[in-house]
C-alpha cells in the first residue's frame, strides 16, 4: 500500500513562492522517480518536474530557473520550491511516483492559486 499527501498550496501573489511538500508511505519510496504534475480548470494535466532515484532532475520548460525539486529519502518526502510564481502556474498540484516504471501512484492533489 502506497499513499502520497500533498501539502503547500495556497493563495500567493504574483512573484511570490510556496513550498510544496509530498510524503510517502511504504517501503518503495527510495527506488521510486518522484513527479509533480498540475493541471488548470479546463487544461490539460501537465507535468511539472521530476526527481529520480538517483537525485536527477528535469523540469518543464515553463518552470525552468523558478522552480526546484528535491526529495528526502530519510522522510519519504519529495518538495517542490516554487519562485516567481506567476498566474499562470495556477491550478492543482499533484504528486505522483513511478516505481521502477510498474507501478504509479498518485496524491489527491493540492491547490495553488497565483493572483495577478
Amino acid at each position: 500500500q502506497v499513499q502520497l499527501v500533498e501539502s503547500g498550496g495556497g493563495l500567493v501573489q504574483a512573484g511570490g513562492s510556496l513550498r510544496l511538500s509530498c510524503v510517502a508511505s511504504g517501503n518503495m519510496f527510495r527506488v521510486a522517480t518522484m513527479n509533480w504534475y498540475r493541471q488548470n480548470p479546463g487544461k490539460q494535466r501537465e507535468l511539472v518536474a521530476t526527481i529520480t532515484s538517483g537525485g536527477s532532475t528535469n523540469y518543464a520548460d515553463s518552470v525552468k530557473g523558478r522552480f526546484t525539486i528535491s526529495r528526502d529519502n530519510d522522510k519519504n518526502t519529495v518538495y517542490l520550491q516554487m519562485n516567481s510564481l506567476k498566474p499562470e502556474d495556477t491550478g492543482d498540484y499533484y504528486c505522483n511516483a513511478d516505481v521502477l516504471r510498474t507501478r504509479y501512484y498518485w496524491g489527491k492533489g493540492t491547490p495553488v492559486t497565483v493572483s495577478s
